[in-house]
């Protein structure tokens, strides 16, 4: 199946729980995860079909920076901010679009959440 083959027929955006085999080697920048929990039911992800980063700021965010450094991090972000993607194959056979969202929830909180984006199919 071609990639440019897949259209969204189901937006989700739902914080959802992930489970990891080996722990990631970063907070910031995860990777996809081995397996995730969705409505009282668990996907194991069989296959990562796609990967992309969004480290742009938004709102005020965007002018809090200089020029270049705002350059910079958007190519390899800044703490807290931007979205790590990933399209995943089930070992179910569904495909869904979910992210990292790296921004802290709280002040005691450091880690951001993920969410099940959308699902896609053929």
């Amino acid at each position: 199946m071609v990639q440019s083959e897949m259209k969204p027929t189901r937006f989700i955006s739902e914080v959802i729980s992930v489970q990891f085999d080996d722990a990631p080697a970063l907070m910031k920048k995860p990777g996809a995860p081995d397996r995730f929990d969705w409505r009282e039911r668990t996907f194991h992800v069989g296959e990562k079909l796609k990967e992309w980063h969004d480290y742009g700021r938004r709102g005020r965010m965007a002018h809090n920076m200089r020029p270049a450094h705002l350059r910079a991090a958007r190519r390899r972000g800044s703490w807290g901010v931007g979205r790590d993607y990933y399209r995943v194959r089930t070992t179910c056979g569904r495909v869904f679009d979910i992210y990292y969202d790296r921004a802290p929830k709280t002040a005691g909180w450091r880690h951001g959440q993920w969410i099940l984006f959308r699902e896609l199919e053929a």
